[in-house]
């Protein structure tokens, strides 16, 4: 994907145009994350709370619900994780296994010395595993 950035003092606020040769989803899930700045609705019971991507760790399927689990606890999500790996920033959350998906940039650790799978250490002393279909995946992800 190529990046353009014009910069013009007597523009009033900032507007993106996305140049593309078809309308797919990932333009869709692009163009859905600008207008939306980011948040995502936790919730809790009743209550809603916007979640932003910096403060996620790792967004899971539990007892046939999505939860997202934060620096400020875990909330239930009424997206689907194929959802939420569209909507959510590429460069920052990759799917580990069939039911979660990690914030690269909340990774702590990484122990490769299991055979055929990675443990991983979030922020919060959380533990993940990658599963071994994810493998190749992750490791694309992270550079390894």
């Amino acid at each position: 994907m190529k990046v353009d950035i014009r910069i013009q003092p007597d523009c009033g606020d900032i507007s993106v145009t996305i140049t593309a040769p078809a309308l797919t989803d990932e333009v869709k899930a692009l163009a859905a994350r600008l207008e939306g700045g980011g948040a995502l609705i936790g919730w809790r019971g009743d209550t809603a709370m916007p979640l932003r991507e910096e403060e996620i760790l790792r967004c899971y399927g539990e007892e046939k619900g999505v939860k997202a689990q934060t620096t400020r606890g875990v909330y239930d999500l009424r997206e689907r994780l194929y959802e939420l790996e569209a909507s959510l920033d590429r460069h920052a959350f990759v799917r580990i296994s069939h039911s979660e998906i990690v914030n690269l940039r909340k990774i702590t650790a990484l122990d490769l010395a299991l055979s055929g799978t990675i443990r991983i250490t979030l922020a919060e002393e959380t533990v993940c595993y990658v599963s071994r279909r994810y493998v190749k995946k992750i490791k694309e992800a992270l550079g390894l």
